[in-house]
């Protein structure tokens, strides 16, 4: 008989992140669970002893320091060992976002297990969340607030097994289109774009190179002047004010590179209105979203 010291909180929940139930145990002897499915994420962290956890064709010794992902509705089982029983908290959770998350700390069905030092973090974290259990508005930011505490410590310190390099290079790529969409508007430069990505600006304009034939700097102006156009077509805004909210705080250095790329002024542009010119911005912007779904 294991002795649990466990939460679960309501079920009816729509979000990106929120925590479905959370709990501490200490397990008899040869305690076990399934094999079985639950219905949301489920992570385990063993605190100290040991077991076993079997998930699919793979099966793991598990100690002190380790811990492992069961994903919703996937068999798996596990059990404490019968001399040295293991102690482990767990966090179960979902989300619109959560097997996003997951993905990009380097877990998943395939890679279940990760190594983690922050045994005392972790710990605090899911006492925390155990302490505000009742319900209500606070109570339930403070503990999907400590979820995303909880998933950072792992991602930050945990040893789980790489992605392969392609995969990690597609998620480069995509994590820095991710912030020029959403800072395009701002001055930004493609050295801001490789810090936030958190790579070299040469590797960056390698990846860009390999998976949408084109360099950083290229994608960056080519979105800036085709947002440009949507403006200009759609609006009676000031070219002054265009070039703005482009990222463009020059309007002549807007202008200048409006009309490299497209052949005129922006105000030549707008006063053309050519259902051909207006097609071709358009175009634009689908060659983009071709680019972004073919990575």
């Amino acid at each position: 008989m294991e002795k649990a010291y466990k939460l679960a909180f309501d079920n009816e929940k729509k979000g990106s992140l929120y925590v479905n139930c959370c709990g501490c145990s200490k397990t008899e002897p040869l305690h076990s669970f399934g094999p079985a499915v639950k219905p949301h994420f489920l992570i385990h962290y063993v605190l100290s002893g040991k077991g076993l956890f079997r998930y699919g064709d793979k099966e793991f010794t598990l100690e002190a320091g380790y811990g492992f992902l069961i994903c919703p509705d996937q068999l798996a089982f596990y059990q404490a060992d019968e001399k040295d029983p293991w102690t482990y908290l767990w966090v179960g959770f979902d989300g619109t976002e959560a097997e996003h998350y997951l993905s990009a700390m380097g877990l998943s069905s395939q890679h279940p297990v990760f190594a983690c030092k922050q045994s005392d973090e972790l710990y605090a974290v899911v006492k925390d969340m155990m302490d505000h259990n009742t319900f209500g508005m606070a109570n339930d930011l403070r503990r999907n607030g400590q979820l995303g505490v909880f998933l950072s410590i792992i991602a930050n310190s945990a040893a789980v097994v790489e992605k392969p390099e392609e995969d990690r290079g597609n998620e480069y790529v995509r994590k820095a289109i991710s912030f020029i969409q959403s800072n395009y508007c701002n001055q930004i430069k493609v050295t801001d774009v490789a810090e936030y990505v958190c790579i070299n600006r040469s590797y960056l304009y390698t990846l860009f190179e390999q998976y949408l034939k084109m360099s950083p700097q290229q994608f960056l102006s080519t979105f800036r002047l085709a947002k440009a156009k949507e403006l200009l077509e759609s609006t009676t805004y000031p070219i002054e004010s265009i070039a703005l909210s482009c990222g463009y705080s020059d309007a002549l250095v807007f202008s200048k590179a409006f009309r490299a790329a497209h052949g005129m002024s922006p105000s030549a542009y707008r006063k053309e209105e050519h259902i051909e010119v207006r097609d071709q911005g358009k175009k634009n912007l689908e060659k983009i979203e071709e680019l972004l779904g073919h990575i």
